[in-house]
């Protein structure tokens, strides 16, 4: 027997005292609602209703009846509507964790903007220049530069990246501009570990990867750290095209071997696969993901207009 059905049928003969009306109203046939009723007062062990021909009588055990029923009803339409609203309204926490200057430039304006729309979310935001695992350490959510090595996660593919190497004025006047990755061989580098092996560097030479060791006398555990030393002419870097656009608009540095482009990273947003069905969560992610695809489409779009115009 289904019992919230057979209370639905219970309240019903209640309600309008008459099996038929009954029937009626739950668009079902006399007998089913007969023999609803009586399996009710079977598995309750009491008399609801006194029969006669025309009517039925309410008992005083269906009165008492009539009030859990009635409470149990309301309860779970109070629920649902709950859930709904919840459903309507992501509420909550998350944890968000992305790299430190991606998360500055990026991640952290839209955050803010998500948080106006939806101020019954809290959000804490990692911002770590490593791969954290995201179930060990309670994340909810990465955003991620990097392709995905973890099958029990979910990965929502945003854009992909374009990898870049740079160079001071300053120093391609003393060490000249090089023409293929080889020519890096011998020439100052800035190691920095966030991009894989940091003394190995990958290139595309005529359509092929290829991989270059490099060497330098400096080591940097940040973006921007390396992107100082850069400037600075401490030797050539590796770097996100995002991390050292401003610096191509304000000439402080040089893109080099442009046409050895490193191959592009991808941005991915990736989540367990168990928290996939919370709406902070499924709302965050929508709005991050249009979000980010808009923010480096224009910024994409800028710095091609300005190597287009000889400026890179």
């Amino acid at each position: 027997m289904d019992l919230l059905h057979a209370i639905d049928v219970f309240l019903a003969i209640a309600e309008r005292g008459n099996l038929t009306r009954a029937a009626d109203a739950l668009s079902q046939s006399l007998p089913s609602v007969v023999r609803t009723l009586a399996a009710l007062e079977n598995h309750l062990g009491v008399r609801l209703f006194n029969r006669t021909t025309r009517r039925v009588i309410i008992t005083e055990e269906g009165l008492a009846y009539r009030d859990h029923a009635t409470a149990i009803r309301m309860a779970i339409a109070e629920s649902e509507q709950a859930m709904s609203r919840a459903h309507a309204e992501p509420t909550g926490s998350l944890t968000l964790t992305a790299s430190v200057n991606f998360g500055e430039l990026h991640v952290a304006p839209l955050v803010a903007g998500y948080l106006k729309l939806h101020p019954r979310v809290d959000v804490q935001l990692l911002l770590l220049d490593r791969v954290v695992n995201l179930v060990e350490e309670g994340i909810d959510l990465a955003i991620r530069i990097a392709p995905l090595t973890d099958s029990s996660l979910v990965a929502r593919h945003v854009t992909d990246i374009r990898q870049v190497v740079a160079a001071s004025p300053s120093l391609l006047a003393t060490q000249g501009m090089p023409n293929t990755p080889k020519d890096l061989a011998g020439r100052p580098c800035i190691l920095f570990a966030g991009l894989g092996d940091a003394a190995v560097w990958d290139f595309a030479v005529n359509g092929r990867p290829a991989r270059v060791k490099v060497e330098g006398q400096m080591t940097c555990n940040t973006v921007g750290a390396s992107l100082v030393a850069c400037i600075a002419g401490q030797g050539f870097g590796r770097f996100l095209h995002y991390q050292v656009q401003d610096a191509f608009e304000r000439g402080d540095l040089v893109p080099v071997l442009q046409a050895h482009e490193p191959p592009t990273r991808p941005l991915a947003l990736v989540y367990p696969r168990n928290r996939h069905g919370l709406p902070r969560l499924s709302t965050m992610v929508e709005h991050l993901y249009s979000g980010l695809r808009e923010r480096l489409s224009r910024q994409r779009e800028g710095l091609l207009q300005r190597c287009a115009m000889d400026v890179c």
